[in-house]
């Protein structure tokens, strides 16, 4: 019976621990709050001698010898700073107050005095600043709310110790594109290893490594600093800086050290962000602060590459913070590293990308969309330009907050050049009347590749004025010509135009971005007839002829439509679109009779029937005469050396950002409806 009630005393004791050791932080920290007093500025004499702790090597926390020199009166972001020696063999090993280093908290007569935080540059940081506990334990009281968020610019001679920005899973080319769209925050990225504990959530303590992580998951990506003090489950940590962002949500992780390494300008620790313990909600003045066990939300990322040469496939999961300025970086930033390590090379070649970016606010303000890119230079960076363009207008939009509730994109490269030219263009009727069909057939030329037929029709608008229609046939990443003169007419830049268009809400914007047309659609649209057709020499731009009798127009006949200018959002949406495997290059336009149902009936008694008009189009072999109501490409030498200009234009604005797939006036149209 004794040995019985032992063993189950045993067990219930290995019980306790088990939960002990669940709940370790909670009790390490109840202790601790009860136990531990502070030491305010104001008891601060010269002469004082203490001890820091850190970690340095694991996750063993050690100490250091302090001196205190003096107090700097309102020389911090936040107050005053105490001036102090640090000296010991841990800091000869280390050679100074190495970055990581930060937020190793202070004790003098066993009170907490505050944190590590500050040094001056080309030192070897055996001298610096400790910013005062109370002033850190004031970020508890911050309230949470979105802020605009300003970088502060560090002071040339007083600076914060570094933090280093600890990078797994990514390369150098990432962490540099990377450092490019956040050149203020002078990141250091290091590239570093795994530890065998990353996976093992482990209670905070004084004195232990913190990680401020931005990625987590299949990467990782933060900056490692020392946790100061600790209550219950909210911390304080690093005693200066990190981004300086206010309110935020970073995530909270363990981190493990595997050495200091030393260099010439300044030392720091070598460490891998462990496992994910909470969140860091404040970044102010003087220091971060968070919550254990409280994880932040983030933003799910799912990244799928495809080399389709090799047919390597490579799919990544990781989580970003949610921020407006740093989501759109991080989240391009995961996709080119997959991107590059998939392909595993340099170099040119066409991508096919699709991706949907889901809003937390509902299934309304989801974004989907589908593009191509061609770079001979780069293709890896220019998947990944778009997906960034179009978070960073989300995030910054002026209506409305848009919090991500994830993203999935999906990346398919090749190293060949999957693009072609609009060669020609035939079309019936030419003379119509609003709500008519117009009938196209377009002739793709695609890079050393034989020539392709695309069929399509054009719905004109029931509201369209009586009158000329220019309609532009053209490639969905091509400015047409007649707007890049424009441009050159009024000197204006694409900074100008940017900001001559206006959105009254967010429907708005998001309907701008979910229309725009992607580089492999052709495209037919109405042309502005605001835009001039007459260059800066006064020759005529090239553009497709009409051929065929017209019908003779008196002006009470017609009604002209109300000009437009470069910029204008108020234009006919009217538009027909398909897709195709190519980034389409070129552009020209088709003028086209719009009349009245009596006229329109009337020209084709005396013409033809617009059966006899299909067939016109649908049989190319016996040709066009000038009675038929067909328009062709009959373009002249000048015209020829115009677009050869023109094709350099386009070039240069094949890659922009595309549209959505189809507006409700578009359909294709078989090759059977013409015969």
């Amino acid at each position: 019976m004794k040995y019985t009630l032992t063993k189950k005393a045993s067990a219930l004791r290995r019980m306790m621990g088990r939960v002990c050791l669940t709940a370790a932080f909670s009790c390490l920290l109840a202790f601790s709050a009860q136990a531990q007093e502070f030491m305010n500025v104001s008891d601060v004499q010269i002469g004082m001698t203490g001890y820091a702790k850190t970690v340095v090597q694991g996750t063993e926390i050690q100490t250091f010898p302090v001196e205190i020199l003096g107090v700097m009166k309102n020389s911090g972001p936040s107050g005053d700073l105490i001036l102090a020696k640090f000296s010991g063999p841990l800091i000869e090993q280390t050679g100074g107050i190495a970055q990581g280093m930060s937020g190793s908290p202070v004790y003098i007569d066993g009170k907490l005095l505050g944190a590590v935080a500050y040094g001056w540059s080309f030192t070897n940081s055996r001298i610096g600043m400790i910013t005062p506990i109370n002033d850190m334990l004031k970020l508890w009281n911050v309230p949470t709310k979105e802020e605009i968020r300003p970088f502060n610019a560090r002071e040339s001679s007083l600076i914060p110790i570094a933090t280093p920005l600890m990078m797994s899973g990514f390369d150098s080319v990432s962490a540099d594109w990377m450092k490019s769209k956040l050149p203020d925050y002078n990141f250091m990225p290091v590239d570093t290893a795994s530890a065998s504990t990353d996976d093992v959530a482990m209670p905070l303590e004084p004195g232990s490594s913190v990680a401020a992580a931005f990625v987590n998951g299949d990467m990782k990506m933060g900056a490692i600093g020392t946790v100061t003090y600790v209550d219950n489950d909210h911390i304080v940590a690093f005693g200066h800086p990190f981004l300086k962002k206010g309110s935020i949500n970073y995530f909270m992780h363990n981190a493990y050290i595997f050495t200091v390494v030393n260099n010439l300008s300044s030392s720091f620790k070598l460490g891998s962000i462990g496992a994910e313990v909470g969140k860091i909600t404040q970044d102010r003045g003087a220091g971060i602060s968070g919550q254990y066990n409280y994880l932040a939300p983030g933003i799910p990322v799912t990244i799928n590459v495809r080399d389709t040469d090799t047919d390597t496939a490579m799919t990544k999961r990781v989580k970003i913070i949610e921020d407006n300025e740093l989501t759109p970086v991080l989240a391009a930033t995961t996709v080119y590293n997959t991107v590059n390590k998939t392909i595993d090379r340099t170099g040119g070649g066409t991508a096919t990308l699709s991706y949907t970016i889901r809003s937390s606010n509902g299934r309304d303000k989801d974004i989907t969309r589908h593009n191509m890119y061609y770079s001979e230079e780069n293709i890896n960076e220019k998947s990944i330009d778009e997906l960034y363009n179009v978070l960073d207008i989300l995030k910054h939009n002026e209506f409305i907050d848009y919090p991500v509730l994830d993203i999935t994109m999906n990346v398919d490269i090749t190293q060949a050049r999957k693009s072609a030219s609009i060669v020609d263009a035939t079309a019936a009727p030419v003379v119509v009347s609003p709500g008519d069909n117009v009938y196209f057939k377009v002739k793709l030329h695609p890079y050393r590749g034989v020539d392709e037929v695309k069929t399509m029709s054009f719905t004109v608008p029931k509201d369209q004025p009586l009158g000329d229609m220019v309609l532009e046939v053209r490639g969905g990443g091509v400015i047409p010509l007649p707007y890049l003169i424009e441009k050159q007419r009024y000197n204006l830049t694409d900074e100008i135009i940017k900001r001559l268009r206006r959105y009254k809400d967010f429907d708005a914007l998001k309907k701008e971005i979910d229309k725009e047309d992607s580089n492999n659609d052709l495209v037919i649209e109405i042309l502005d007839p605001g835009v001039s057709m007459i260059n800066e020499s006064d020759t005529k731009v090239s553009k497709e002829k009409i051929r065929g009798k017209e019908p003779g127009t008196s002006a009470k006949d017609v009604v002209k439509p109300s000009k437009h200018s470069v910029g204008d959002d108020n234009k006919s949406d009217a538009k027909s679109s398909i897709a195709t495997p190519y980034i389409v290059k070129g552009d020209g336009q088709i003028t086209i009779k719009v009349v009245t149902p009596e006229k329109r009936d009337a020209f084709l008694a005396k013409n033809h029937n617009i059966n006899e008009a299909k067939a016109i189009i649908g049989d190319e072999a016996e040709g066009a005469s000038q009675e038929d109501d067909v328009v062709k490409s009959d373009k002249t030498d000048d015209s020829k050396d115009t677009d050869k200009k023109n094709d350099k234009d386009q070039d240069k604005n094949q890659d922009k950002d595309g549209g959505k797939e189809k507006d409700s006036v578009i359909r294709s149209v078989d090759l059977d409806m013409f015969h």
